[in-house]
């Protein structure tokens, strides 16, 4: 298949972009982010919104527990030609080069095998809690340091919900909410003290789903700023919102929770 150069990544936009936002990514609160609003060609998105693969299409890994309800992808040959071709785009020199000016994190390293990433629903009802993402990838034994977004919802009204909550580090208020809109990106720095979430269920029809595109970004090594004292590798942790409990008894078998955890917890691991 021949492609016109409309779907591809032009590096001087992409430079422009990485200076119009640098500044207020740095001084971004509660951490480090932007959100960048028509962030791709939309004849580009509309093709990967057309091949985006139904909840029932596809052999979906499921999360449905008390801290999480969502589906994610397995594999890169569940996706789409398309949705391949901007996803092996987005970890190119080219957008790591991006990445790296908007941020001011050097040394980026992309992930070939999409771990955690991919292409992400939630059907309504459904949600992910305030957590923290896991800092390390074990199969390239790298640090996580960015996430990247890119939400690909027509027509999705504020009633829907499905808000991207970013909050304080000791998890005491929101300091941000984000619609899901179709072409809006979001990227944000990863820490062990950013919790990050979509907390309350999805109040979309049915019919409708929140998708989108997650990529994740890593380095060698990190600043001890980014890590809680005493840290290391660690699995998704997730917080409790003041006057939340997340009961992890009642989770049902197969839940992706620690076993060795047996009553409820502020922090709550999971593989």
């Amino acid at each position: 298949m021949k492609l016109s150069s409309t779907y591809y990544l032009d590096s001087d936009y992409l430079s422009n972009l990485a200076e119009k936002y640098r500044d207020d990514y740095q001084s971004a609160k509660p951490f480090p982010h932007a959100v960048i609003d028509n962030f791709l060609p939309e004849t580009l998105l509309d093709s990967i919104l057309e091949e985006f693969p139904k909840a029932g299409a596809i052999e979906w890994q499921k999360f449905d527990a008390a801290a999480e309800k969502k589906l994610a992808s397995k594999s890169e040959l569940q996706m789409g030609e398309m949705t391949r071709f901007l996803l092996y785009q987005l970890n190119s020199s080219t957008f790591i080069t991006f990445l790296e000016r908007l941020t001011g994190v050097d040394g980026l390293i992309p992930d070939p095998h999409f771990v955690g990433g991919g292409l992400h629903q939630i059907e309504p009802g459904g949600f992910l809690k305030m957590h923290v993402d896991f800092n390390r990838h074990e199969r390239l034994r790298l640090d996580r340091r960015l996430n990247l977004l890119i939400y690909l919802n027509k027509d999705w009204e504020e009633e829907y919900g499905g808000y991207l909550e970013l909050w304080d580090k000791e998890v005491t208020q929101c300091s941000k909410k984000i619609l899901p809109i179709f072409n809006r990106c979001v990227v944000f720095t990863t820490t062990d003290f950013s919790f990050h979430g979509h907390p309350e269920p999805l109040t979309c029809p049915e019919g409708e789903t929140r998708k989108s595109l997650a990529l994740y970004y890593y380095s060698n090594g990190r600043p001890a700023s980014e890590i809680r004292k005493g840290g290391a590798g660690h699995s998704t942790l997730f917080r409790a919102r003041p006057g939340e409990t997340i009961n992890i008894e009642k989770e049902p078998i197969g839940a992706r929770v620690k076993s060795s955890i047996k009553k409820l917890l502020p922090i709550i691991a999971k593989d």
